[in-house]
């Protein structure tokens, strides 16, 4: 954000002044704030209650176009949620870096906004702008952009540039008109990734009542134009084209359903792979290479966007494509793209998963922090009933109880994995509480870590809290528990 505020050279003169100040000292939140206000002459005003302020901004946006007038309103307030020790806020201040977008997706320039009574000149010189930070320090606050010729599609928060919960006015025509258009790359990741959010949303509604799952056609041909768009940084493209996860879906939702969003996730992830098995499969021969290991951006995001184009074909249930990963497993030359092939066998029981794990493994096992990867992997596997596959890995020779990553990466890993865990008879919870209580006689301090995975139980269905509650009281009645887990357990049952 001070970047942001600041631009590079401001925020470079503000580090300069800081370091000359403060070389060697111990210092606080407040120093760097004034060195970055005094080396700029600038005011921050309420900038400081970034730091003493808990929780997430909240802030909405509206917009309204005259055509007669060529003026563009932007309207903005803010709310910051209560928390337990501060039931009421003050307005932050909040940077929004933005952009207007015209019909053919291009950058409008930016003359002057009227904000506060006074009419501000955003252009200095002969160069166009097309970009420009808008400072929100009140509740609400307003800005009118003048010499706009049509309705134009507003790009904000360009860059990230501040960390708040943006709500706007935004129709889904916008959204997937930035995602094709935007200038601004973060911008342009964030429009797919609030249309997929929705999308899912609305798709989880319909399999909990029991209606035809559908996927929207534009939604389709969006990714289809990002896919194969030369045009685009490829890193981009596959962070881009990654559909939201189900964690963060189920965040969203007032009672967390595991089993609808992952049903769900995996019917658009399946769907999009059969219509863009074309595009999907080009990107892949299109990006392998056979040439030397290279650490660099080219290298890193060619890797990137064939391992998802990967992990998409994956969900076809087609014995060519099972051997085309397999392929690439083989022919990998390097631990990224041998990885990303191993994760996507994985996912698939029968004898082909088995094998090339068991051939990972055998290649790797002398590897430490290969194997603990190993076990992650297995541990988020979403094949069904995977609990029965972690208890055998208990017993597996490279695993040990007493070593903290080995129990993070196979039990940790386990519990991070939403059907699995939340599976609805019970059987993640209660193989979570028997470890626990077995962990707890061995490293209290990892126990501790791992009865955690039960805190959130209000968040879903009845079924699961009664589950989940039954294994706290459970692990809570254990003899001789450590005071490390009693705290964890005690309070996350009271929550």
């Amino acid at each position: 954000m001070y970047k942001t505020l600041l631009g590079r050279e401001g925020f470079r003169k503000g580090m300069d002044l800081y370091f000359k100040r403060h070389d060697g000292q111990a210092v606080t939140c407040e120093d760097f704030f004034a060195a970055m206000r005094d080396a700029n002459d600038t005011d921050f005003a309420n900038f400081l209650l970034w730091y003493s302020q808990a929780g997430t901004p909240s802030l909405k946006v509206s917009s309204l176009y005259d055509a007669e007038a060529k003026t563009y309103r932007l309207k903005f307030s803010q709310e910051v949620p209560p928390t337990p020790s501060q039931p009421t806020k003050d307005p932050m201040f909040i940077p929004v870096a933005m952009g207007l977008l015209d019909s053919n997706g291009k950058d409008i320039p930016l003359t002057s906004v009227y904000h506060d009574g006074t009419l501000q000149y955003i252009a200095s010189g002969e160069e166009p702008v097309y970009s420009t930070v808008l400072r929100i320090t009140k509740k609400e606050e307003e800005f009118i952009f003048s010499d706009i010729s049509e309705r134009p599609v507003p790009s904000l928060l360009r860059g990230y540039s501040a960390p708040v919960r943006l709500e706007s006015d935004l129709s889904d025509s916008d959204l997937f008109f930035l995602l094709a258009h935007d200038s601004d790359e973060f911008n342009r990741w964030e429009a797919g990734q609030i249309l997929a959010r929705k999308l899912m949303l609305s798709l989880v509604a319909d399999f909990q009542q029991g209606k035809e799952l559908g996927l929207n056609q534009k939604f389709i041909e969006g990714l289809r134009s990002t896919l194969l768009d030369s045009s685009l940084d490829k890193e981009f493209i596959a962070k881009t084209i990654t559909l939201p996860g189900e964690g963060e879906i189920m965040d969203l939702m007032k009672v967390a359903d595991p089993d609808a969003v992952h049903a769900v996730r995996k019917f658009i992830r399946s769907q999009l792979a059969t219509e863009l098995k074309d595009e999907l499969l080009y990107t892949v021969k299109a990006n392998r290479s056979s040439e030397p290991y290279v650490f660099d951006h080219a290298n890193m995001s060619r890797r990137a966007l064939k391992n998802v184009a990967i992990g998409y074909l994956a969900s076809l249930e087609e014995p060519d494509i099972t051997e085309l990963i397999l392929n690439e497993y083989k022919t990998a030359t390097n631990m990224t793209d041998q990885f990303a092939a191993l994760a996507s066998l994985s996912q698939k029981a029968g004898k082909t998963r088995d094998d090339v794990l068991a051939d990972f493994y055998s290649k790797w096992q002398h590897d430490y922090l290969v194997v603990t990867k190993w076990f992650a992997l297995q541990a988020a596997c979403d094949i069904p009933g995977n609990v029965e596959n972690i208890r055998k890995l208990l017993s597996h020779p490279a695993f040990d109880m007493r070593n903290p990553n080995k129990v993070y990466s196979l039990i940790g890993g386990f519990c991070a994995s939403p059907v699995n865990f939340h599976a609805k008879d019970g059987s993640g919870y209660k193989f979570l509480g028997e470890i626990v209580v077995q962990l707890d006689k061995i490293n209290p301090n990892v126990a501790s870590r791992m009865v955690s995975a039960f805190s959130r139980w209000k968040r879903y269905d009845e079924t699961r809290q009664h589950l989940a509650t039954a294994q706290l009281e459970m692990i809570l009645s254990a003899n001789g528990l450590s005071e490390n887990v009693f705290e964890i357990a005690s309070k996350s049952l009271a929550a």
